[in-house]
């Protein structure tokens, strides 16, 4: 691993090139394709054109839930939760979602100093069926835990939040959520609820890019990550392998490793969760390969760690399909950590399609260890040509090699 210096993933972003809306329809982004050193100019309905005959593409179908929690206090105070993840951080998010009555989270918490220990909060809406009450309580204020409690019992939670959340966007979007970013700010594919953030570069795909891969035979196939909100938390410590990184819960299917184990070098990613999954896939497979019984968890800075030794991918993936047999499954649970800095050598992932990250960030390390130097070659060409940036901004296609 390089040493590397926050200030080194550091450039200049204008206000007016920061994207706080979505284009309609989502395929008209701009699309910068850089491909074998050469950086070229079109549209992501282009994309197509430039994914090599053979490839996967593997895409993250999280969906993303409407975390955001307004509580209005008699005295006027306003409290803000946002949900992060289920008290049992390993619970499938499915079932968490499917629970009935209560539910504890893990949240962050707007104005926190205005609620007291004792304070219930309480938020009332009509429904379709007449009034829905959602109180809000500490369980373990130093945690952050909240307990959540509603009635009539039989609402789901996830269909509480459908009525009380709001969509959770970035911070850096700097507006309230409209009722269009519920669906604009999800992906045409996305599936499984868990997210408090989108995986972005899948919002420029449309059903018209979809039937033009497939009539061009490109396979794809899907993880699943849930994205939580430590996605936008910024990195303030000099030390870079100091940041914190937030444990995600990421959910495979057998059948990716199937079709991983069909495609080595031509794999790739749609979008940084997707590529982030992928390589913790990797780097469980040779933890089994040393211990059968090792936990799925890929603590942030394992690929960097001496005693964890790197294996051929491919053995990899067979030490993942054992263990789902030895245990019956479909389908494989964990939790990933991963930091992905200059100097990381790259196991599964060929190409990466990704929008343009934020200065300073996590991503913005993990495209530079994807492409190197010239990443900064390639956001000032994409900042010259006028493109819209971050989580609503325009697309890239990256393909060093």
């Amino acid at each position: 691993m390089e040493t590397a210096r926050l200030e080194e993933f550091q450039y200049e972003l204008p206000e007016n090139q920061i994207a706080r809306f979505p284009l309609e329809p989502r395929d008209q982004s701009k699309l910068l394709t850089f491909r074998s050193g050469n950086i070229e100019h079109h549209h992501f309905f282009n994309l197509p054109e430039f994914i090599p005959s053979g490839s996967l593409l593997v895409f993250n179908d999280t969906r993303v839930i409407p975390a955001r929690l307004r509580f209005q206090k008699e005295e006027g105070a306003l409290i803000e939760i946002m949900l992060l993840q289920p008290e049992q951080s390993l619970i499938d998010y499915a079932l968490a979602m499917q629970k009935t009555g209560s539910s504890d989270w893990l949240c962050m918490i707007g104005n926190k100093k205005r609620w007291p220990d004792y304070l219930k909060l309480r938020t009332r809406l009509l429904t379709e069926e007449g009034e829905l009450i959602l109180d809000a309580g500490w369980k373990n204020r130093a945690e952050n835990l909240v307990s959540l409690n509603w009635s009539p019992s039989h609402y789901s939670f996830s269909e509480v939040l459908q009525y009380c959340g709001d969509t959770p966007l970035p911070p850096y979007l700097d507006r309230a959520a409209a009722p269009q970013d519920k669906v604009s700010y999800q992906t045409v594919y996305a599936k499984y609820e868990g997210a408090v953030a989108a995986p972005t570069a899948g919002l420029h795909f449309t059903e018209e890019v979809f039937n033009k891969l497939k009539q061009n035979g490109i396979r794809q196939d899907f993880v699943t990550l849930h994205v939580s909100a430590g996605t936008f938390q910024p990195v303030k410590v000099s030390t870079i392998t100091e940041h914190p990184m937030h444990g995600e819960q990421i959910i495979i299917s057998r059948q990716l490793l199937e079709n991983l184990l069909k495609s080595p070098g031509q794999v790739i990613a749609v979008g940084t969760t997707s590529m982030r999954t992928l390589e913790s896939l990797y780097w469980y497979g040779a933890l089994l390969d040393q211990d059968s019984n090792a936990p799925f968890f890929i603590p942030k800075l394992i690929p960097y760690q001496q005693h964890v030794k790197a294996i051929d991918p491919e053995r990899s993936f067979l030490n993942l399909i054992k263990k789902m047999d030895q245990l019956g499954l479909d389908r494989l649970t964990g939790t990933t950590e991963i930091f992905i800095l200059p100097g990381y050598q790259f196991k599964v992932c060929r190409g990466l399609i990704t929008n343009f990250h934020q200065p300073g960030s996590t991503l913005m390390m993990l495209i530079a260890a994807f492409v190197g130097p010239v990443w900064k070659e390639i956001y000032e060409e994409a900042l010259q040509h006028s493109y819209r940036f971050l989580s609503y901004g325009d697309s890239s296609l990256l393909l060093p090699n």
